[in-house]
């Protein structure tokens, strides 16, 4: 428990300085030791969304919303998912 506080904690610092990829891998991390947590795949989720890794991003939010179908943010940042994913591929068609 202590370490998934601590791992979660370095993730929500890595975010702060804009640092997502590392953040990423932080909230993996914790994955790893509690696949219930649903804060750390939606934290998860925004990471991906800024990085453009919309498709990584929808996949996190669909593992909350089978966990908890009434999360906002994950409804939330799955949205954003969809509409970066439509743009890519607008963008991929017009090339």
């Amino acid at each position: 428990v202590e370490k998934f506080k601590r791992l979660k904690n370095e993730g929500n610092d890595f975010v702060k300085m804009g640092e997502y990829e590392e953040a990423a891998n932080k909230y993996s991390e914790c994955m790893k030791l509690n696949t219930e947590e649903c804060t750390v795949y939606t934290n998860r989720a925004l990471c991906y969304l800024k990085l453009c890794k919309y498709e990584e991003a929808k996949r996190d939010c669909d593992h909350v919303l089978q966990i908890e179908d009434s999360n906002v943010k994950a409804f939330y940042r799955r949205a954003l998912a969809y509409k970066g994913l439509q743009v890519r591929k607008k963008n991929m068609a017009g090339i």
